[in-house]
């Protein structure tokens, strides 16, 4: 009691001396130890005297709901709302006011104060806002605590209640005149009413994440100085396709009502990286601030033509107090005169060097300047100083944030809100820390809890969109990512963020119409172009996604932008263009290291450039990576590897002019004759066929028609192989072995590299046989002959050319990791993200996992050593576990499960399938469920002679007897064939990316070459190759796949008249262009 009756006599001094800041850190103690509504009032009537009104009505309204009639929270509410500019607002709670007020026989001195102040509102709203003589006296009578018609600092002074607090009636008050009463509205800073309109405003500064893109939304509620001000900046970023726009907002003191906005990709745009932590923070990266032209009052345009700052009311003693300087330094940094504020600041503490206020106001000035290091350590010395600051924990968390401090940042954030637990500001920026943290439950709880106390708050809908997206919550996603968009039709990270979502969904059409919303919003919004043109590059269509790229760059430069360009035009050939942006993007100076794989990338991509010119002319057989490029190029460039021991002891492409030499289109590659006419519209019939009717998966018009073109080639040249097959079968009594089959010589036709010695290359001399593969003749006899593997390189060829950007090489071909097992990675959960491609399947390979675990009673760790889970009950338990996560625990620790393949070819033997792995993912929140797929020799091997046994049992199902029959009954053995060969390609994974597509393609070409055209489409949801993966018998994947892809199966043999592939596109230089060109 006693220490409780000195605070208030301390509270009683301070206010005695017009020491606003320190009595509301006395207020808050009071406040924390037993939150009374006086109190409240109180500490909102200190917030009003420091033009703090957000504040002010925060604690208004916390002072309602203890006291809903309470009248003086009615009138500082209604006076802060009025200083904000939020007239209409003031209108509706002073009218509640003066309700309550006649309901309960009020004071009557407080009830013609609300009617008299509620008239005064509405003459605003009207336009004719005039304060006449009278109403300047009677707005001064009487006002009761936390009035904003306080006193001036020497002419009059209000009278106090026993605890020296201002009890609202003022001495001389019904003695002045009107021109007195007008300037005892001046605050006790010395500002005027006017000014009090805006110097309150939270200033809004967006600080951009690195996955994430600028914004051109620009909102602003001032600065104020126990809180410190906002960040705002921009920054373009993609990753895996997929782009996230999140931005940092530096937000007022206790919770005032600025909103940090987060931009992200999506992957989603998102990955921790170190920011720069000196003055020179490279714009771009997490936090790029924005200068005082970036700052716009969400009031809009009018409030600031009212803006006002009379600071000429000081004290008759001359001396200026430290809450008048507080107040001075506020409105600088306001104004975005930050280097002025810092002056002012660093006045105050001159005299206090731990003044608490004044700190924290620095911090946020030179946070202003995008020095995040001063600002830091300016919120630690507010801390130490009163680690009862939540401002500074908030602050300093927000700080750290930017510069890419997640984990500390939200220990800061958590801690403030253990002062404010309901603060929506706090919760909305953890919120959104915790999304850049990829934690997307503690998000939705934040943001969830944020938009409980505050409904209206656009941004945590959209954020709270992305993280519910992120979790698999597509349906809650999209109402969230609608509701921002429905409170601000303007509001343009909203339409970004949509579009962001309908792609992920590959629903391509609204993500465009998103797109095309924010730019009639804002023509200038680069980050609405990037992503238009990362759409249109994934539905193939590269040229129109080069127009968008190229007015995104035009608006601001970015590596993103440069590199995905520079691999569209490689795609279609434009091969000076594509160098030029390669160089471009290994140029540029970074500001975050997770782009620095786009540099090297950009390395790699540069090379395989060089040498797609190179062979321009060349036959379109030539064109072949797996045998000409380097091993240890192909490994770098597959893992994605800085690329210094490549340059070391690779030789490099010749420059650019030397492969343009011989490697610039001619005009017959790009001239249109009736037969590629012919051919192309068949092949884009055809290619249409491979595409997945499942979330993620956008239909690339490039790829389909990449898919038609190789498998009409494969049926054309399978067909010439069958036919000296079946020549041969009729002569099968004639020289045949013991085991029925003909001794023969296969000889691989001498294909030499055209490019030996080249960049990238291997150093093998000319002399040397091309290993890649190649068409087989058996010279004795003249006839055509093909292996397995022949068939499927037609496929890879054509999967490597039509998207550049794509390693797509043999595993077998790689140098060193090849030995080491070398394994595709195809993720279903990563962390607490749910992969939108992959996830539908993870039931059923939780399920196989677990039959596995029963069937072996073992699994192998992370280092392979075998885990026994025979004792303590742990099978049982496994068979009960419903997620990965418990799969994970009861095992104890990281581990991976081996499916299996049952042998065609060796009965009995069981080939090793794709492993299923849990990980705990460290620095992380939660599990990494994937499926990996190692190659090593041992495996190459029994899957190269699986394959093999496979592919000479389907040739036989269609040479003998049965060879060129339209019965569709008789072909019944020769289908069934097709998908054992195809079971065996998905298991055995033999390519660094790209199998699954491959697959299909060599599917539907050895159906061709049947006379056997498959006319329907790939049933919704399902995914052929995931089928072959969860299957441990190739029947059970055959009749998996049967039911819906023979009922669709016509025979055709109109096929054969299509132009032969090889003659009417010989060159690579015709191949690119007819990927490239289209009617429309």
């Amino acid at each position: 009691m006693e220490n409780m009756m000195s605070e208030r006599a301390e509270l009683a001094k301070h206010c005695s001396s017009r020491n606003w800041s320190k009595a509301i850190r006395v207020l808050d103690s009071l406040i924390a130890k037993h939150c009374s509504i006086q109190d409240l009032c109180n500490r909102a009537f200190c917030y009003s005297q420091l033009e703090l009104h957000k504040h002010v009505i925060k604690d208004c309204d916390k002072a309602l709901q203890l006291e809903p009639s309470l009248l003086q929270a009615y009138i500082l509410k209604g006076h802060a709302l009025s200083a904000l500019g939020r007239k209409e607002d003031a209108v509706l709670v002073l009218g509640e006011g003066y309700e309550s007020a006649l309901r309960q026989s009020a004071d009557l001195r407080q009830l013609l104060e609300l009617e008299e102040l509620l008239n005064v509102a509405k003459q605003e709203i009207g336009g004719a806002f005039q304060l006449e003589d009278d109403e300047f006296q009677q707005l001064s009578l009487g006002l009761p605590i936390g009035s904003c018609a306080s006193v001036g600092f020497e002419e009059t002074f209000c009278k106090q209640d026993e605890h020296g607090i201002p009890n609202g009636t003022c001495k001389s008050a019904d003695k002045m005149s009107s021109t007195e009463a007008f300037k005892l509205r001046a605050c006790s800073n010395g500002e005027s009413y006017e000014c009090s309109k805006e110097l309150g405003e939270q200033s809004k500064i967006s600080s951009v994440s690195r996955d994430a893109s600028t914004t051109s939304e620009r909102s602003g509620d001032s600065f104020n100085s126990c809180t410190g001000s906002t960040f705002k900046g921009k920054e373009n970023g993609i990753s895996g396709g997929k782009i996230s726009c999140l931005q940092d907002t530096f937000q007022p003191c206790n919770g005032s009502g600025v909103h940090k906005k987060l931009s992200e990709n999506p992957d989603k745009l998102v990955g921790s990286s170190t920011a720069s932590k000196k003055s020179s923070f490279k714009p771009g990266f997490l936090s790029k601030l924005s200068s005082k032209a970036d700052m716009h009052s969400e009031a809009g345009d009018g409030s600031k033509r009212n803006k006002k700052y009379t600071i000429a009311r000081i004290s008759k003693t001359k001396s200026i107090s430290v809450d008048f300087r507080l107040s001075r330094g506020i409105a600088q940094v306001n104004e975005g005169n930050y280097a002025s504020a810092i002056s002012v600041f660093d006045q105050i503490l001159r005299e206090d060097p731990c003044y608490p206020e004044a700190l924290i106001g620095r911090g946020t000035a030179y946070a202003f300047q995008r020095e995040l290091e001063p600002a830091i350590a300016d919120f630690t010395k507010a801390i130490q100083s009163n680690p009862a600051a939540g401002e500074a924990w908030k602050r300093r968390g927000q700080a750290r944030a930017a510069l890419g401090e997640f984990a500390e940042a939200i220990e800061d954030l958590s801690k403030a809100l253990e002062f404010e637990p309901d603060s929506a500001d706090m919760l909305h920026e953890r919120g959104i820390v915790n999304f850049k943290c990829k934690d997307f439950n503690a998000s939705v709880q934040d943001l969830s809890l944020c938009l409980k106390h505050e409904k209206e708050n656009k941004s945590a809908y959209t954020y709270l969109g992305l993280a519910l997206c992120s979790l698999g919550e597509y349906k809650k996603a999209e109402e969230a990512h609608l509701e921002s968009i429905q409170l601000d039709k303007s509001y343009l990270e909203a339409w970004v963020h949509l579009a962001q979502f309908y792609q992920e969904l590959a629903n391509y059409s609204k993500a465009l119409e998103c797109l095309e919303h924010a730019l009639q919003i804002d023509n200038r919004f680069c980050k609405a172009y990037h992503l238009r043109g990362l759409v249109l590059h994934g539905l193939g269509e590269h040229r129109k996604a080069i127009k968008e790229l190229s007015i995104s760059l035009s608006i601001e430069n970015t590596i993103e932008c440069l590199y995905l360009r520079g691999s569209c035009y490689h795609a279609i050939g434009e091969f000076r263009d594509a160098v030029k942006d390669y160089d471009a993007t290994v140029d540029v100076e970074l500001d975050a290291m997770e782009k620095f794989v786009l540099q090297c990338l950009a390395f790699y991509q540069k090379e395989i450039a060089l040498y797609t010119a190179s062979k321009v002319n060349s036959e379109f057989l030539c064109f072949d990576i797996d045998a000409d490029i380097d091993p240890m190029f192909k490994e770098y460039w597959c893992k994605r590897l800085h690329p210094k021991n490549v340059c070391e002891k690779v030789y490099r492409q010749p420059p650019l002019r030397e492969s343009l030499k011989k490697g610039k289109l001619k005009k017959q590659d790009l001239s249109i004759t009736k037969p590629r006419t012919t051919l192309l519209a068949a092949a884009d019939l055809i290619g249409k066929k491979i595409q997945y009717d499942c979330p993620g998966f956008l239909p690339n018009r490039r790829q389909h028609r990449m898919a038609g073109l190789a498998a009409i080639e494969i049926a054309q040249k399978v067909a010439k192989a069958w036919r000296s097959m079946q020549a041969e079968w009729k002569h099968s009594n004639k020289g045949t072995t013991r085991n029925g089959r003909r001794n023969r010589r296969r000889e691989r036709i001498n294909m030499l590299s055209q490019n030996r010695g080249g960049a990238g290359c291997s150093t093998s001399s000319s002399s040397e046989t091309a290993t890649g593969y190649g068409t087989l003749e058996d010279r004795s006899s003249g006839r055509f002959m093909m292996s397995w593997k022949e068939v499927y390189t037609l496929a890879v060829r054509w999967r490597q050319i039509s998207e550049p950007c794509d390693p797509v090489v043999w595993v077998n071909k790689l140098s060193e990791e090849f030995n080491s097992g070398f394994g595709s990675h195809t993720p279903m959960i990563r962390g607490q993200a749910k992969v939108a491609r992959y996830f539908p399947n993870y039931e059923r390979t939780l399920n196989l996992a677990k039959t596995i675990i029963k069937d072996r009673r073992i699994v192998h760790s992370k280092r392979d050593d075998v885990i026994d889970l025979t004792k303590e009950g742990k099978i049982e338990k496994i068979m009960q576990a419903e997620t990965c996560i418990e799969l994970h625990k009861i095992v104890g620790e990281d581990f991976w499960v081996s499916t299996w393949c049952n042998s065609t070819a060796c009965e009995g033997k069981q080939l090793e399938g794709t492993r299923i792995t849990c990980l705990r993912k460290i620095g992380e929140h939660g599990y990494d469920f994937a499926i990996r797929t190692p190659c090593t020799p041992a495996r190459w091997d029994d899957f190269d002679a699986e394959m093999t046994s496979a592919w000479e049992a389907l040739c036989k199902a269609y040479c003998g007897e049965n060879y060129g029959s339209t019965d569709f009954n008789l072909l019944e053995n020769l289908r069934d064939s097709i998908l054992r060969l195809t079971y065996y390609w998905y298991n055995f994974m033999p390519l660094t990316r790209g199998t699954a597509a491959v697959g299909f393609v060599v599917l539907l070409g050895l159906l061709l070459a049947a006379n056997m055209e498959f006319t329907g489409n790939i049933p919704k949801g399902v995914q052929v190759d995931w089928e072959a993966i969860l299957n441990l018998e190739p029947e059970s994947f055959i009749n998996s796949v049967k039911s819906w892809l023979y009922p669709s199966l016509r025979i055709n043999t109109s096929w054969k008249d299509y132009p032969d592939v090889s003659s009417t596109l010989p060159t690579t230089g015709s191949v690119v262009a007819a990927l490239s060109s289209y009617n429309d």
